[in-house]
């Protein structure tokens, strides 16, 4: 629990077979996370064993694919607080602490992973990953002229209850670029929204999509692609979130 909020880790698993563990005792081990909800989309064998040796919450979701892995966590967690996270070893735990402290402030927090003292030896964030994700994270902020953006594609993230609910029935991507969708969702809706740094760590095993390049790239033009259209159907909407109200006597300071 966070300040009088209950918060709800939700991961997204596939191939994460060999860390998945670990990464659930760990964000328990915070001891502000108060439930763990885990999507098994399709797993590898002996991961629904491996989250079994946990106290997380396991549900099953058939439907193949990043966005529908972790619409459906969203919509099974209970928490005040959401956060959104990996379970293959990328992040740390203990950098919800990052997210929550914000959250006291924002609607959302989105990590990024592209500062370049987090970035940790070994981790996958080649030049190509580092600058893609940077330019078209600068692409979202100057077309929403939105808060200071950096990284496009970092599943660390916070967003509040409230927030989820005004924002899911514009969910539409059940592919890798639904980490766009719910970011753009979240701006376009007037929320107030902060971007911190986030340690980022090796993966333990090989990713499906960045681990490979070409498909990275792909990606990537997908990601552009799904923004200008987003952009030219809410033309004419809330270009950025209402400032924060100050009492009196705070404005005459």
């Amino acid at each position: 629990m966070w300040n009088g909020r209950t918060v709800s880790v939700v991961l997204g698993t596939y191939a994460e077979k060999d860390s998945i563990y670990e990464v659930i005792e760990g964000y328990f081990a915070t001891g502000v996370v108060d439930e763990i909800v885990v999507v098994n989309n399709n797993a590898e064998p002996g991961t629904a064993e491996e989250v079994a040796r946990t106290n997380a919450r396991q549900v099953f979701e058939s439907k193949q694919g990043y966005g529908h892995s972790y619409r459906r966590g969203l919509a099974e967690s209970t928490g005040d607080l959401i956060v959104l996270a990996e379970p293959d070893g990328t992040f740390l735990p203990r950098d919800i602490s990052k997210l929550l402290t914000y959250s006291d402030d924002c609607d959302a927090v989105f990590g990024t992973r592209t500062t370049r003292e987090m970035i940790w030896a070994g981790a996958n964030m080649g030049f190509a990953l580092k600058w893609g994700n940077w330019a078209v994270a600068k692409l979202v902020e100057a077309l929403f002229n939105t808060s200071h953006l950096s990284d496009v594609g970092c599943t660390y993230r916070l967003i509040t209850r409230e927030t989820l609910q005004s924002i899911e029935p514009g969910f539409s991507v059940g592919g890798s670029h639904f980490g766009p969708e719910l970011m753009l969702l979240v701006i376009t809706s007037g929320s107030r929204v902060v971007e911190v740094p986030v340690n980022y760590l090796p993966r333990v095993g090989e990713s499906s999509v960045t681990g490979d390049l070409r498909k990275a790239i792909i990606l990537g033009l997908q990601m552009v692609w799904f923004i200008a259209r987003f952009r030219l159907r809410t033309l004419g909407k809330r270009d950025h979130a209402t400032p924060r109200k100050v009492s009196a006597n705070a404005a005459d300071l």
